[in-house]
């Protein structure tokens, strides 16, 4: 990532969530021209994007660090790992990638480019879905990085693909993709009023989330010499 400039970074970033909005809303909007059968749609929304967290990461996470989630960006913001003037650049390029992804699916299927969404997502249940999948995905990110680098791509991906089913939000986990799915009034949207709480509760969620991950993969404390009897056989 140190080898890659702002520009290219920004770039990497902006391309990778535009990408992945386009591959929630168009398979959302396939799955809804297939079948009405809304357990088979959600099924059909799911693994596209699983599958291509796996691919984005894998080959954007060299140039920009793959967030494309302004949570996920406050989070490394916090660990001090990412100043705080190229964190606003990071969530201004997600959030217009975001845009541009929506406006993408809907070109290929011959939609308006963006038409507000209708679909109402909001009430308690929803909020605290938000922030426990924000807190799995940072978790999951986070011990990744420690423990198997090189395998964060599938981790994110299996994870996202599981917390579609087990929230009862369908693990949106991402405030630059919930904004562009409010351009969408498709299978994957959600009515623009609903936002800030669904915002909100991912940035909690995403917070608590590096709050206890930092203490929980904390190095151990060192161990002290030895004692001559557990050396002697």
């Amino acid at each position: 990532m140190d080898t890659f400039d702002l520009s290219r970074r920004l770039a990497a970033e902006a391309l990778g969530t535009g990408i992945l909005v386009a591959t929630v809303v168009g398979s959302g909007i396939m799955a809804e021209t297939l079948t009405r059968d809304v357990a088979l749609a959600l099924l059909c929304n799911t693994l596209p994007t699983g599958a291509i967290l796996v691919v984005l990461i894998t080959v954007l996470g060299p140039i920009s660090g793959a967030h494309f989630n302004p949570a996920v960006t406050l989070v490394f913001t916090g660990k001090r790992e990412l100043p705080v003037n190229e964190a606003a650049l990071y969530v201004i390029a997600q959030i217009a990638g975001g845009i541009a992804g929506t406006m993408a699916a809907h070109l290929m299927f011959g939609l308006p480019l963006l038409d507000f969404s209708t679909k109402v997502r909001t009430g308690g249940p929803q909020w605290f879905a938000e922030a426990v999948a924000a807190f799995g995905l940072v978790a999951t990110i986070l011990a990744g990085i420690r423990f198997q680098r090189t395998a964060v791509p599938w981790l994110v991906g299996l994870y996202i693909t599981a917390a579609y089913w087990f929230t009862a939000s369908t693990s949106f986990a991402n405030p630059a993709v919930a904004i562009a799915r409010s351009l969408t009034n498709t299978f994957a949207g959600i009515r623009p009023g609903d936002l800030p709480g669904f915002i909100v509760a991912e940035l909690c969620g995403a917070l608590a989330g590096m709050l206890l991950m930092t203490w929980l993969l904390g190095r151990p404390r060192a161990r002290g010499p030895v004692p001559i009897a557990e050396t002697q056989t």
